[in-house]
């Protein structure tokens, strides 16, 4: 496998598919059932350091687990591929970035600090700034979107404007004409399926905040199988997740559905700036696209990956 090319103006929005598990097909267009390699919750789920360590210590981890380096910006695409720009984590920092040319332009959450109506406007400004250098722009929320998730966590208690706590589907409308939003949904695009989904293990209640094991899985298990680009906020355990006291954070079951069961070529994400960097384990390619550092300064790179092709796109 190369670094990280692997064998895959704004158009219409491309084929929609809603939460995997009820009815979104795979690439074939027959129904998909509900998936056939069942994830199990991890007996060390919630120990994620412990369970990397004896993971990292089997015979197929040393021999698939790689660190793959970043494209840079000018470097040339590859005949017959599809040039995907990974960006996560921005935070309302969005004037300082610089972004590389490419086909589909993928953000992983986090282009706010709090969710709030000026903030996601802003981000709406940044997108129509930059709408002409893509085909299509994906997003999805993260943990700091917290006017998108209706379960409204503890951190609401931040809000300084009182009057953005139950505008979530309005902002989400308003993002919406400026790119791709999904949130537990797939679509199709270039012919990639791309699903998304904004949950992370349970941080002191902010926004998609579920704790780890079953309710997290429960998650998981709508991603169907058979989807190409898999965009979640948070890393899988072992991928992009150590943090700068040299934990690993992950989630095992993200890991797990990954690996055993949806197989993608990809999985974007951020959520840990210090993870920032592109990892393989033979199959998928990891990407942690944080734009912004550990003291959120948007000095990181935007990740770069040229995925062939498919024939029939």
């Amino acid at each position: 496998m190369g670094a990280v090319q692997s064998s895959g103006k704004m158009q219409g929005a491309g084929k929609r598919k809603d939460d995997g598990v009820t009815g979104t097909g795979p690439s074939n267009g027959n129904e998909t059932s509900l998936p056939s390699e069942q994830v199990t919750v991890n007996s060390l789920t919630d120990c994620p350091q412990q369970l990397y360590t004896q993971l990292s210590e089997t015979k197929t981890w040393k021999e698939n687990y790689k660190i793959l380096s970043n494209l840079s910006g000018d470097a040339p695409k590859k005949e017959g591929h599809v040039r995907f720009v990974c960006i996560s984590d921005t935070h309302n920092r969005h004037e300082k970035l610089k972004l590389p040319d490419g086909d589909i332009l993928l953000h992983a959450g986090d282009f706010t600090w709090q969710g709030t109506e000026g903030e996601v406007e802003n981000f709406c400004n940044f997108l129509k700034s930059i709408k002409d250098k893509y085909k299509h722009i994906v997003v999805i929320a993260g943990n700091h979107e917290l006017t998108f998730d209706d379960m409204k966590g503890a951190c609401f208690g931040l809000f300084r404007k009182k009057a953005d706590v139950n505008r979530g589907s309005t902002l989400k409308d308003m993002l919406k004409m400026h790119c791709i939003y999904l949130e537990d949904e797939e679509i199709e695009l270039l012919g990639f399926r791309i699903y998304g989904s904004p949950w992370q293990p349970y941080h002191r209640g902010w926004a998609f905040n579920l704790p780890r094991g079953e309710p997290l899985l429960e998650k998981w298990n709508k991603i169907p199988n058979g989807v190409d680009i898999l965009m979640t906020h948070g890393p899988p355990l072992g991928h992009g997740d150590t943090t700068f006291m040299k934990r690993h954070v992950g989630c095992a079951e993200l890991l797990a559905t990954i690996q055993q069961r949806v197989k993608p070529k990809l999985n974007l994400f951020g959520h840990i700036h210090e993870g920032h960097g592109i990892s393989t384990d033979g199959t998928t390619i990891y990407a942690n696209a944080a734009i912004c550092t550990l003291r959120y300064q948007p000095t990181q790179a935007p990740i770069i990956i040229d995925l062939q092709a498919k024939a029939d796109s």
